[in-house]
């Protein structure tokens, strides 16, 4: 007999159980984690105090997470923006020599813009109007993101002022760490052992402190208080300039873009695609999303998006909104066990990226390798995406070549209309942004 919670989230429906949803949460948390750690950094560079910002991006994400599990009923986790927090400080308050508050604001009314799209359901016509190359295309260069980012993050991708990147010194402690978490979870996912990625975190990160790698948390909890000077810091004299517009428009573009593209590659990878490349229910995911994005610039934190580390609770099974339930709660509770969170190093969950980068290759095998107008476009997509570190740079290539090829090649009714407006909105907000 199914329980209450069983049947508002569909989970037997959905091929999964309690036990595996609430164990792909923890995965998926253990994952991202390291934005309560980063983003203050970030942001605390624009002026604004960290402190606040810590408890505002666990706010932030646990508000956006929580409407995604219950509303959406996805598995899919919210957060502040790796990209986005970076504009919001180097590109904007610093580039632009303005108030963190002028940029707080920019991304507040962005957020109110992206709920009033949903209602037109315009989000959803983009989403759906996106061809099936790039749909392919970028769960594959999501895949390659997360290794990246993962094998970064072991220390086995360095950066190289020759070449940009390199391998890293395979003697470190930190490299041989990492390859030894990806040999276990390798070899546990092979034998089918659930909790495998979860398994590889802990006895990572277990290594990493006894060997004296990382260093283990002094106090396990410290009691948390709401943000101070960043609740509702908003400056609204400068909404109706044009430096206002630019800046807000430059954050609504990678906000709607990073989301369609996390929703299509974590989604393909969970199965909830249809055959025609559709995500049922992405309007209530685009609203989960702006609406976290409204509550996190209310609490004092960057653009709150779509995380593609999900991607891991997918993988270990997550398919329901209990996991990004889940997920919610564990930010609310990141905010007592910030001292132990802090001690998990990133060797730790780099190894669960990697592994996650490479279970999503898999639908590189569908693109139409022998056509050009539908190879090109897609290659861009997958190889833009890690290269330059922006889910929206390669789906922006991937549109505006798919639109160019198709109509200069005699087919232009192959494309649907609304990738040629996307094509010329495109062309225009990096002409004028330079690609911020």
């Amino acid at each position: 007999m199914s329980t209450p919670l069983e049947r508002f989230f569909h989970i037997r429906e959905r091929g999964s159980s309690v036990g595996t949803e609430l164990r792909a949460g923890l995965v998926t948390f253990l994952t991202m984690a390291y934005i309560l750690l980063v983003n203050p950094q970030i942001l605390s560079e624009a002026g604004m105090p960290a402190e606040d910002v810590t408890v505002a991006t666990a706010l932030g994400a646990a508000f956006g997470t929580l409407l995604m599990g219950l509303y959406a009923n996805f598995p899919f986790a919210l957060a502040p923006g790796m990209g986005l927090n970076a504009y919001f400080t180097y590109g904007v308050v610093k580039g632009l020599g303005v108030d963190w508050r002028f940029a707080l604001t920019a991304v507040f009314v962005e957020g109110l813009l992206f709920i009033l799209l949903s209602y037109g359901g315009v989000r959803t016509i983009i989403l759906r109007a996106i061809p099936a190359p790039i749909k392919l295309a970028t769960t594959t260069g999501i895949g390659l993101f997360l290794a990246l980012i993962g094998l970064r993050s072991a220390g086995l991708v360095t950066d190289s002022p020759a070449t940009l990147v390199r391998l890293g010194e395979l003697r470190a402690p930190v490299p041989l760490l990492a390859l030894a978490g990806l040999v276990l979870i390798g070899v546990l996912s092979s034998r089918r052992v659930k909790g495998a990625l979860l398994m590889g975190i802990a006895a990572v990160a277990v290594a990493a402190w006894m060997l004296g790698v990382a260093k283990a948390p002094e106090a396990w909890m410290s009691v948390p208080r709401l943000p101070r000077e960043t609740f509702w810091a908003f400056d609204f004299s400068q909404v109706l300039t044009g430096k206002f517009l630019t800046v807000m428009l430059a954050f609504l573009f990678v906000d709607v873009f990073d989301t369609a593209g996390t929703l299509l590659g974590v989604g393909r990878a969970g199965g909830f695609l249809k055959p025609d490349g559709d995500l049922p229910g992405a309007g209530r995911g685009f609203m989960a999303d702006a609406v976290g994005t409204v509550a996190g610039a209310v609490f004092g934190t960057s653009t709150v998006t779509c995380y593609i580390e999900s991607a891991a609770g997918v993988e270990e099974g997550g398919r329901t909104g209990l996991t990004a339930v889940v997920v919610s709660g564990l930010f609310l509770l990141s905010l007592f066990f910030v001292p132990t969170l802090a001690a998990i190093p990133p060797v730790a969950t780099a190894p669960v990226l990697v592994v996650v980068g490479a279970l999503m290759m898999s639908g590189v095998r569908e693109l139409a390798w022998n056509r050009m107008d539908e190879a090109l476009p897609g290659f861009l997509t997958i190889a833009l995406m890690p290269f330059t570190y922006s889910i929206a740079n390669g789906i922006s290539a991937g549109i505006v070549s798919y639109a160019a090829l198709k109509l200069l090649s005699g087919r232009p009714r192959e494309a649907h209309p609304v990738v040629y407006v996307l094509a010329v909105l495109l062309v225009l907000h990096y002409a004028t942004s330079g690609g911020a």
